[in-house]
């Protein structure tokens, strides 16, 4: 499989993922759209989250950081989160286990 091969889909506005799946995780590469925002929500997967181009507003557990190209976040299950695209971003998230919603 060529990541050029998969369809993209926007998940939510502004948040257009190719998604890749195996038995126990998820990766999503995201194209995001200037301003595009994530609300506050929390889920039972973990998460790694890395900026691969662009600057990204993440609160996490209620701290606010900004993240620029190379930064890697770890998110808990469980935790509170939410996030702001301060330009276009290229994101990688993976998410364990799958995201069966994401399919």
């Amino acid at each position: 499989m060529n990541l050029s091969e998969i369809k993209s889909k926007e998940i939510m506005p502004g948040y257009h993922g190719k998604l890749v799946h195996g038995e126990s995780m998820s990766w999503v590469f995201w194209d995001v759209d200037q301003d595009a925002e994530v609300p506050e929500h929390f889920h039972i997967h973990e998460q790694i989250m890395h900026v691969v181009e662009g600057t990204f507003e993440l609160t996490l557990d209620g701290k606010t950081d900004t993240y620029h190209p190379g930064d890697v976040v770890i998110i808990p299950s469980n935790m509170p989160h939410r996030g702001k695209a301060l330009t276009k971003c290229k994101l990688m998230d993976i998410f364990s286990p799958v995201r069966d919603e994401y399919r």
